[in-house]
């Protein structure tokens, strides 16, 4: 038998009750011994396994394939105990998972029948073949051990008095045992269940979320079976010697299924920590049984093998791989949630079935375990004599009680004292050990040679401490020794305890013996019988006597002095005789109720008839019966506490009444006094206030503005639509929630709907107020309706906010009765076509794609034009273009014939009545004060802020043709006069015929299958016409319509004024496919339609981390805007090098976005942050302190959740603070004449103060770590501090790791260009507005007081299905304000490409002579465009001419020498008026004769060059107060003497510091050459433009920014004749609030291409201009 496998099992169990709760599915088939595991998340993913045994438990016993525990016992019990009777050692061991089944395998459940596990049958098997033998020569001994391994703790579970934890030792012949054991001896099956009942109750267990049972140890249960042959030939007794273990091992988990906490999480970590312990072991012995290491390497591989790691395969070492027959019981879950759990037990079994282990028959291990013992005393014997120490050994054997040698009376004569054989002892070398070694020998073998009798004897001796201490505990047995439990003696006398609690009432029995029963503490002198805890408890505080008399038996209950003893609530000092039932107190919390059977059986017979006491007999009697005999009454105690503290209740209320009053009328007097002192300031002046209205005179170009300024205050909706949105946010949450829950397939979600050409409100959507209120509004009207998004169907629909709600009510009916109507029913597509499911619209079959424009004023002269103008859907994205034919023809003219693809219309007569077309003017959103020339885009805001830069795209986003707005309506200037009267086709009362031909349709996406387009007049909606729908498959040629629309009309006044100002609407229709049919035709037209949602979300800027010094001030309300700054702040973080040096930390600049960098930190490394802020120089802008620089909002994401408090916030210690001078890098063409200011502060930051997890370790690969700094800052003339806040990312590296600069940073300094250091650093651009305190008693700043309750923070039953779906705020008004910028830019587009193609037209009829009214037309037209003076002579033309040249030389000269140069600043500004025109003359001889118009001039909007160009005050074009204006040197020196005149006046100011994010989009970059004033030279510097930001670096690869220029506060100027002055060609000057900066560009495109990356608009009105320029020249 020896060199036999491992035998494994492997048991699969039903489904308890948690996995039937979650709906588990069963993941494990078996087919005879073979066990297969199926993935549940791949079902294709299966494993198989092959195993001795294979048990489905599964099911239930009538399954024909289910296992029992009677057949796990037959396979594998039986077959071990046959082992055992062999002679050979024997383990059984389960293993499986917490909850898997393991302990029923082994233990079962002993009351149940048929259900008992493989422990107790192997043991009644046992004793059921001794009791069948019939040879008497063999017998039989048996002794066994129960003993569990609780957290790496050894503990014996039959002997009470081994409480502590026992010791494993390991012995050189013997093995690993535990030291003092119990092992006890048993005779029969019954003694064994009773030790295992006993051990079974004592074992530690726990419930967790996986098992409400748990084992929470592994218990190993050991029987040493012996038999005995007697050989009467021989007259000898040989023995063979069986060891079988039994091993429950707990049950492996994972910490987040179990739900283990605290003490749970600690056991299981032990129980983990054991099991793959005992896995190392399995695998070790595993591979030395398998492969090419059975051989060669098998005594190295043996010598690795972790026996010793854990407890528990430390005592099985001889059971693992070494002489023992084991098998293996795996027990596995079901349950696909416990997937890898089960998977890892299969291949903890599968490596457990290589093992193989070297059994050998126990035969006589007695005598030659003596014997070789024997031979080790000997040795150790010798080894003591040796070194001198013989006469130890003597001593110990008569202190131990053995036979005393003959050399004792000699070794007490010798030695003086114990002490001086310790000392002896400790001075020989190894003497301690082997005398320890010899103990544990003799140890052993006195155990080995005790006898079976004596066995028994210690067994009973141990049983009977065992019920001894428990009847000292109160706890009793019953008489048959079985279960522990409290059982009520019939004879002999006791006291069972009462509680408070009546579960824990009588739980305590203890018994009062014959004699004298003492009670006390365990601490008194003598031993107590019972024993009591508590402070009134008394080291010996009574004795109970029971004596038996005459009467019977009686027992007297005598205190000891000074006790409080209480019998039926009387306290008692002498004896007194108990009755049964009496009410023992002692002290003041342990109460009895006394207990004789035998009084109580003799006063039942006595009076059989005694009535049940009304008031059972518990604590609570106890406790009044002890009150009412002392005299306490407790209901006149309660009354009286209650109505002292009703009186105490009074008396403080009076009190805080009286000193609310008092507060009352302090605080009253105290603002009366206040209104005093303001009434003083402030003096009522009534006269004063009405004056001033009298005495002003509007011109009527003020007053038109002031009409205008009311109508469109009036028609702000910001506020309205922001409250719309807010206060139906619920309903939209909700209605979202139950369209998820109900899987409909419907999203909903806000939108902004405004009256425009191309979004036309449709009727359904207005409110009724609205149509009424149409005539009377002069401004688009903006709704809030509803996007409902069908994405099963693939349509789109707008509700109003009532219908949301209307159809919400049904929704909620629908999800009420969700549950009894059938799914099929939920899914049916009829509801939905017939409008049946409140979550369905129904859609028509032709979506409208978009709309087009086809202006008619090719109609007044007539000439011929074709149109490709773009189709422009309602959200301002380009869906393709569309080519139209617009040609006047005479009535009486024949249609050619167009073949059979062209479809012709008869002539359409439209009547054009004046009354009609002017009710439509007046109800035409576009009405304005276009003739003032107020800008038509000013009309379509929605908010009340203004145009504002960053909210509308650029001017190439929509064309890059787009000419000034100066030009846009020249051709019809020159048509308002003469025309009425000169053109005879047009004549009021004639009948005008033309005719409109859709040609083509091209660049439609392939998702609108049939296409079709119709037309009509903007103001006749309801005669339209229409085109013949055509397949369209997104590829190939245009579409073709070919349409052909003859209109006549009868020329009216208002037919006249329609054909100059509007177009025709053009509406193009198609079947929308839910699935594009090729998705590359989107391909084509993404090109064409710029969408601002195509680039990057703007990330969300951070709030400012609260301070935690500052008290905390509610911010004044601030009004106008005095003035702004643009703020460039570096952030540095420094680290303490070993030098002694703070040097700035390495930062990756990575990212490419300018204002980003990760800071690459090393752990445990004192730092500092260091802040540089850098702005224009300005009286406004001055820094007095830092105040407090606080750091918080730890995160390992870049947003931040700033509801929660965080209780990190770190307030640094501020080192240093004050104006510095800037780095050499860092100084710029920008400092020599008016340098810009740099303020700097540092501050110390210990990242441990955060205690924080994030900032304490070394960050993980692919992390980062974000944190919040805020900077309060004081500034001059400020009311409150202003703050600067920045996010800033970090990643932790080890303390010694090297850092260096990224690949692209290594770059960046390999050419010596710029140090490293210089790069180190975050740049942060920021805008700091000074804001005047505003007026509290405004009627806009009570406006804002009001608040709106948001209701999108409100939950909703079902939000968190929505996976982060948010109703949209205010970012949607945001993004309607640029769609509707868009949309009126798109429009203007359209406009202008037809006034510049009807313009080419008309050149070139005139350039081929081919009419003569055209002729007319066209010289008016060149008239109109030349200026008044044209009609004088030439000679008063050439000189006014020349003056104005002057005038324009002269301003260039003060340009230069004050703005761009300022060493000529001593140039006298009145320079001989000869010089000047001699230059100028000279200058501009030749261009004389070139019309004004052609030639370019300097932008007027740029202040510095209207200062200089005009002497006299009076003929200055008015200025934007807002913006600065450089002044020059005459005026700075008056005004610095104006100012030391007067005192200036100190004000207060509000300041807000917002934080920019930087565009993603990249304008242009390039090298530019920048004219440094100081030096008159040229500097090379690197520019990349962000809109509407330019940023400047000093080199290509410098990462970090060194000035910035805000272009929407700047003006950018271009003048050739500057350039052919200054002789420095391709030159540009930009213009800001503070200085004037001259630029040179490499050649004439660059030039151009950088004008257009500063202002397109510019660019686009130069490039006009040129081309204008270029085409005169040819023409002359």
């Amino acid at each position: 038998m020896a060199g036999a496998s491992v035998k494994v099992a492997v048991r699969v169990r039903p489904f308890n009750s948690r996995e039937i709760g979650k709906e588990s599915k069963c993941i494990i088939q078996m087919s005879g011994n073979t066990t297969t595991i199926i993935n549940p998340k791949q079902a294709k993913d299966n494993k198989s396994f092959n195993f001795d045994y294979s048990y489905w438990s599964h099911t239930s016993p009538e399954d024909i394939n289910f296992a029992s525990q009677l057949q796990v016992y037959k396979d594998i019990g039986e077959e071990m105990l046959l082992h055992a009777f062999e002679g050979y050692n024997v383990c059984i061991f389960a293993y499986g998972q917490t909850g898997a089944g393991k302990s029923y395998t082994m233990m079962g459940k002993q009351d149940v029948k048929d259900q008992q596990g493989i422990i107790p049958l192997l043991c009644e098997d046992l004793f059921t073949k001794f009791n069948d033998n019939a040879d008497n020569s063999m017998s039989y001994s048996v002794e066994v051990s129960y003993m569990e391994i609780y957290c790496e703790r050894v503990r014996d579970l039959l002997n009470p008095k081994n409480k502590g934890n026992l010791r494993v030792r390991e012995h050189p012949l013997m093995g690993p045992y535990v030291e003092d054991l119990s092992k006890l001896a048993v005779t029969a099956y019954n003694d064994i269940q009773d030790l295992m009942d006993s051990g079974n109750k004592a074992r530690t267990v726990a419930a967790t979320n996986m098992n409400e049972t748990s084992s929470r140890s592994h218990a190993v249960f050991n029987i040493i079976f012996t038999q005995k042959r007697y050989d009467a030939e021989t007259d000898n007794t040989s023995e063979k010697v069986s060891k079988i273990s039994l091993v429950d091992l707990a049950g492996s988990e994972r910490a987040d299924s179990t739900g283990a906490k605290g003490t749970r999480l600690k056991e299981g970590a032990n129980i983990n920590k054991s099991l793959t312990t005992l896995g190392k072991v399995i695998s070790a012995l595993a591979e030395v049984d398998s492969g090419p290491n059975k051989n060669k390497k098998k005594k190295k591989v043996e010598s690795f093998i972790p026996y010793r790691d854990s407890v528990l395969t430390w005592l099985l070492r001889e059971n693992l791989g070494g002489n023992s027959r084991t098998a293996m019981v795996a027990a596995l879950s079901p349950a696909d949630i416990n997937y890898d759990e089960t998977l890892s037990t299969l291949r903890y079994a599968d490596r457990a079935k290589q093992i193989r282990c070297n059994a050998v028959i126990n035969e006589d291990p007695n005598n030659r375990l003596v014997r070789e013992l024997k031979e080790e005393v000997s040795r150790l014997k010798d080894l003591l004599f040796a070194q001198g120490l013989g006469d130890i050994i003597e001593m110990t054997n008569a202190m131990t009680g053995m036979s005393p040698s003959p050399s004792l009376s000699a070794l007490s004569s010798r030695a003086g004292s114990i002490a001086s054989l310790h000392d002896r002892i400790m001075f020989s070398p190894g003497s301690e050990e082997a005398i320890e070694r010899l103990k544990e020998t003799e140890k052993i073998i006195a155990e080995l040679n005790e006898t079976w009798e004596e066995k028994l004897r210690r067994t009973e001796a141990i049983r009977m401490e065992r019920e001894a201490l428990l009847a000292e505990m109160g706890v009793a047995m019953r008489e048959d020794g079985g279960t522990v439990g409290v059982f009520s003696p019939k004879k002999t006398p006791h006291l069972v305890n009462l509680n408070e609690d009546p579960l824990m009432s009588e739980c305590l029995l203890y018994y009062i013996k014959d004699g004298i029963t003492r009670v006390g503490r365990v601490d008194a002198s003598s031993r107590q019988d019972i024993v009591l805890s508590g402070h009134f408890i008394k080291d010996e505080h009574c004795t109970f006597t029971s004596s038996t008399g005459p009467m019977g038996e009686t027992v007297v209950l005598e205190p000891c002095e000074g006790a409080e003893t209480y019998v039926n609530g009387k306290l008692v000092t002498e004896p007194t005789v108990l009755k049964s039932g009496n009410r023992i107190i002692l002290g003041k919390s342990h109460v009895f109720r006394f207990n004789h059977p035998v009084q109580a059986r003799a006063e039942r017979e006595r009076t059989p008839c005694a009535e049940t006491p009304a008031e059972p007999v518990d604590w609570a009697f106890a406790q009044r019966e002890l009150l009412d005999k002392q005299g306490i009454d407790m209901k006149q105690e309660m009354e009286q506490r209650l109505q002292e503290l009703e009186d105490q209740y009074r008396k403080e209320r009076e009190e805080a009444n009286n000193l609310l009053e008092q507060q009352r009328l302090d605080y009253e007097s105290k603002l009366e006094a206040l209104q005093k002192q303001v009434d003083s300031y402030y003096p009522e002046a009534p006269d004063e206030e009405e004056e001033p209205e009298e005495e002003v005179q509007w011109t009527e170009r003020e007053r038109e503005l002031a009409v205008w300024s009311f109508r469109k205050w009036r028609c702000y909706q910001f506020t309205s639509l922001r409250d719309l949105l807010w206060g139906n946010a619920i309903f939209l949450k909700e209605a979202n929630a139950i369209s998820v829950e109900l899987k409909k397939k419907v999203q909903f979600q806000f939108v902004l709907l405004t009256d425009t050409l191309y979004s036309p409100l449709p009727p359904d959507l207005l409110p009724p107020e609205a149509t009424k209120d149409r005539e009377k509004r002069h401004f688009p009207r903006t709704i809030v309706a509803v996007e409902v998004q069908d994405q099963k169907n693939g349509a789109t629909h707008y509700w109003t906010l009532q219908k949301l709600r209307q159809r919400l009510d049904l929704m909620r009916e629908m999800y009420d009765r969700a549950a009894d109507v059938p799914n099929n029913t939920t899914e049916d597509g009829e509801n939905v076509m017939t409008g049946g499911d409140p979550f369905y619209d129904r859609f028509p079959w032709f979506r409208l794609v978009g709309r087009a424009f086809v202006y008619l004023s090719n109609l007044l002269y007539p000439v011929p034009l074709v149109h490709r103008v773009a189709i422009v859907s309602e959200k301002g994205e380009v869906k393709g273009f569309l080519r139209v034919a617009v040609q006047a023809i005479s009535a009486d003219e024949e249609a050619p014939d167009y073949g059979s693809g062209v479809r012709q219309s008869g002539t359409a007569k439209i009547s054009f009545e004046d009354q009609q077309y002017e009710k439509f003017q007046s109800e035409s959103c576009s009405v304005g004060l276009s003739r003032t020339g107020i800008s038509q885009e000013e009309l379509r805001i929605v908010e009340g802020e203004g145009q504002n830069a960053e909210l509308g795209p650029s001017a190439d986003e929509v064309n890059n043709n787009t000419s000034g707005a100066d030009e846009l309506e020249t051709p019809l200037k020159s048509l308002d006069g003469p025309l009425d009267t000169t053109l005879e086709h047009l004549r009021i009362g004639n009948v005008f015929t033309f005719r409109v031909t859709v040609l083509q349709a091209s660049s439609i996406s392939a998702e609108y299958a049939d296409i079709f387009c119709q037309f009509n007049f903007i103001h006749r909606h309801d005669e339209a016409f229409s085109t013949e729908p055509l397949k369209n498959t997104g590829r190939g040629p245009p579409l073709g319509f070919y349409h052909v629309q003859n209109i006549a009309v009868e020329v009216t006044k208002s037919f006249v004024d329609y054909i100059k100002t509007q177009p025709i609407v053009f509406e193009v229709f198609g079947h929308y496919q839910k699935q594009p049919f090729l998705p590359l035709c989107k391909d084509v037209i993404s090109p064409l339609r710029p969408c601002r949602r195509q680039f990057p979300r703007v990330m969300p800027l951070s709030k400012p981390v609260p301070a935690t010094k500052l008290t905390a001030m509610t911010r004044p309300q601030a009004g106008p805007c005095h003035c702004k700054y643009d703020l460039m702040v570096f952030f540095e973080i420094c680290e303490l090098e070993a030098t002694g040096d703070y040097i700035p930390a390495v930062v990756d600049h990575r990212g490419g976005m300018p204002c980003h960098g990760t800071f690459l930190l090393h752990q445990g490394l004192q730092r500092r942050i260091s802040v540089t802020i850098v702005h224009e120089s300005g009286g406004d802008m001055e820094w007095k302190d830092i105040r407090e620089l606080v750091v918080g909002r730890l995160r390992n994401t870049p947003e931040a959740d700033e509801t929660i408090i965080d209780p990190n916030i770190l307030s640094l210690n501020i080192l240093s603070a004050g104006y510095v001078r800037p780095m050499q890098d860092d100084r710029q063409f920008l400092d020599s004449d008016m340098p810009r200011t740099f303020y700097r502060f540092e501050a110390a930051w210990d990242s441990s103060m955060h205690n924080s997890l994030l900032l304490n370790r070394v960050t993980p690969y692919g992390e980062k770590i974000y944190m919040t700094l805020s900077a309060y800052l004081e500034m001059e003339n400020c009311l409150q501090p202003a703050i600067i806040t920045k996010d800033i990312c970090m990643v932790f590296y080890s303390r010694d790791t090297k850092l260096s600069a990224s690949r692209s940073i290594r770059n960046l300094f390999g050419t010596g260009s710029l140090r490293a250091a210089d790069g180190n650093r975050v740049t942060g651009v920021y805008e700091v507005s000074l804001c005047n305190l505003a007026d509290a008693g405004s009627p806009g700043m009570q406006r804002r007081r009001r608040r709106v309750l948001d209701t999108s923070v409100a939950y909703v039953r079902g939000e968190e299905n929505l996976a982060g779906w948010r109703p949209r705020s205010d970012s949607l008004i945001l993004d309607h304000q640029w769609e509707l910028e868009k949309l009126s830019l798109l429009q203007d587009v359209e406009k202008t490409k037809h006034y510049l193609l009807l313009r080419e037209k008309l050149e070139s009829t005139l350039l081929m002579g081919q009419d003569s009214l055209q002729t007319r037309i066209t010289e008016e037209l060149s008239e109109s465009t030349q200026p008044p003076e044209v009609d004088h002579e030439v000679s008063s033309s050439s000189e006014i001419i020349t003056e104005r040249q002057r005038e324009l030389a002269a301003k260039c000269l003060r340009l230069l020498t004050h703005s761009f140069n300022r060493e000529y600043s001593h140039v006298c500004v009145s320079a001989s008026e000869s010089k000047i025109s001699e230059m100028s003359v000279t200058m501009l001889r030749d261009s004389a004769s070139i019309s004004a118009l052609n030639t370019i001039t300097p932008s007027s909007t740029c202040p510095s060059l209207v200062d200089g160009c005009y002497g006299n005050p009076e003929l200055r074009p008015p200025m934007p107060r807002s913006r600065a204006v450089s002044p020059s040197p005459d005026t700075q020196e008056k005004s610095i003497n104006r100012a030391s005149e007067t005192k200036p006046r100190t004000r207060k100011f509000v300041p807000d510091i917002q934080e920019i994010r930087v565009s993603p989009i990249v304008s242009k970059k390039g090298y530019l050459h920048f004219l440094e004033p100081q030096t008159n030279g040229w500097v090379k510097r690197y520019v990349v433009v962000r809109r509407p930001y330019v940023y400047i670096y000093n080199t290509e690869r410098d990462s970090v920014e060194r000035a910035i220029l805000n272009l929407s506060s700047a003006q950018v100027e271009y003048s050739e004749d500057q350039q052919a002055m200054l002789k420095t060609p391709y030159t540009f000057a930009v213009c800001t609030e503070h200085r004037g900066i001259l630029l040179q560009a490499t050649n004439d495109k660059e030039m151009h291409d950088w004008l257009y990356a500063f202002n397109p608009l510019l660019a686009g009105t130069i490039r006009s201009k040129l081309s204008r320029r270029r085409a005169g020249q040819m023409r002359m």
